[in-house]
């Protein structure tokens, strides 16, 4: 059976089935069981918050504080012991605030999570999903609004998880905590609302495979996350002018469906490639790499790149809504791609 739900509670579901599922799972973060103590003066508060965008609310009171364990401020200590934990055998999904914050573990995570299973001739693994938070939008600054996927992706060992949708996020994330090997799996904070329809069963969706949203003839548009929305809603406007734009979400960054983007450049001839990280070494310029590498003889014009520009988030609203790349910039590369390879 299936009913509308949001990315958010999608993603609460997938948590509850799977605590629920295996006695392994348990969770680290800040503020995800109400702070330790807090239930003792005030029982009602314990499950307050659920995290900084209450996706983990209710599991407190499911689950227990030995499985829910509220953190300190220090994303070194928890990352590092979800490391500990996945190794000794058991399934822990830490929580990181915003993936801004990658930085304070980051040698856990680039140089114990992922290299572990390689260093030890394939003998352990490490099965740890580390839930964290991207994307401008929410006026919330330059150190609370990156994108910064193209970090994670670059390290061999992790894998790297971005859903558009609920039905992706829940299925993607069982997927996720039931993979032998350390999952980044990144949340967009603009599409915690946005839904879709969502099995009440359990469910999962391999890694490495991506979706072709909507069919086209004219032109390939691959977005990323938040800007597969965005480059729906240029497709939109494009057929109005007899511009058929095909659509593709990658959902997963590591392992990437490079074959269905392939396969679609091969029938349009045409690429353009939307992601709200900044430009250099990016996914955008990574996709349009491997595209240029694997398939330049289908091309009929330039590869297009809408991206944010290269520079920190603005806190200014007009300059943040400036910043993100929008429908009208997605189909402006689409012309000029489509009447570049014309004029060619």
């Amino acid at each position: 059976m299936t009913r509308q739900l949001n990315i958010k509670d999608a993603i609460n579901e997938a948590l509850h089935q799977e605590m629920a599922a295996d006695e392994r799972v348990i969770i680290f973060g800040e503020d995800i069981a109400g702070g330790a103590g807090r239930d003792e003066e005030h029982p009602e508060a314990a499950d307050a918050w659920g995290g900084p965008f209450g996706v983990t609310k209710g599991l407190l009171p499911k689950f227990g504080r030995e499985r829910v364990i509220d953190t300190a401020i220090a994303e070194t200590g928890f990352i590092g012991a979800s490391v500990g934990a996945a190794y000794a055998g058991l399934r822990p999904i830490s929580e990181i605030m915003y993936i801004d914050f990658i930085g304070t573990s980051f040698d856990q995570l680039l140089n114990q999570a992922a290299k572990m299973r390689y260093l030890y001739g394939g003998k352990c693994s490490i099965p740890m999903v580390v839930r964290t938070v991207a994307g401008a939008g929410f006026r919330a600054g330059a150190e609370h609004s990156q994108a910064l996927y193209s970090l994670y992706t670059h390290v061999p060992g992790l894998k790297v998880v971005a859903p558009s949708t609920a039905y992706d996020a829940k299925g993607l994330l069982i997927e996720a905590i039931r993979d032998p090997d350390p999952v980044i799996f990144i949340e967009h904070k603009r599409l915690y609302m946005v839904e879709s329809e969502v099995p009440e069963e359990s469910y999962t969706i391999p890694f490495g495979v991506a979706q072709v949203v909507r069919e086209g003839n004219d032109v390939t548009v691959v977005g990323i996350q938040k800007m597969v929305h965005t480059a729906l809603e240029a497709a939109d406007g494009l057929a109005q002018e007899g511009v058929s734009a095909e659509v593709i979400d990658p959902r997963t960054m590591s392992p990437l469906d490079l074959e269905t983007i392939l396969a679609s450049v091969r029938k349009t001839g045409h690429l353009v490639v939307v992601d709200e990280s900044n430009p250099r070494c990016s996914l955008a310029t990574d996709i349009a790499g491997l595209v240029a590498s694997e398939a330049f003889e289908a091309l009929r014009g330039p590869v297009g790149l809408v991206t944010a520009p290269h520079m920190p988030v603005p806190f200014s609203p007009p300059l943040e809504d400036a910043y993100i790349p929008s429908p009208e910039q997605v189909a402006a590369e689409v012309r000029r791609s489509l009447g570049a390879g014309s004029s060619a």
